[in-house]
């Protein structure tokens, strides 16, 4: 959810810092948005997702299982 308009950017890494998936990088208007992630090419393993909207960053580890 985006209290205002802003740049959006939801991009996955793997572990070693390698950019993996590019989920939105646009600009959004305010409201409530989605992304869908398709990790059917990845491997199992643990990867770092990151989300920046309007000057705030979030990092969390996200762990995969096929």
């Amino acid at each position: 959810t985006l209290p205002r308009d802003g740049q959006i950017s939801h991009i996955v890494y793997g572990l070693l810092g390698n950019e993996v998936a590019q989920l939105v990088n646009k600009r959004h208007g305010a409201g409530n948005h989605t992304a869908s992630f398709d990790a059917s090419r990845l491997d199992s393993g643990q990867y770092v997702y990151r989300l920046r909207a309007n000057g705030v960053t979030l990092s969390r580890v996200m762990t995969l299982i096929k």
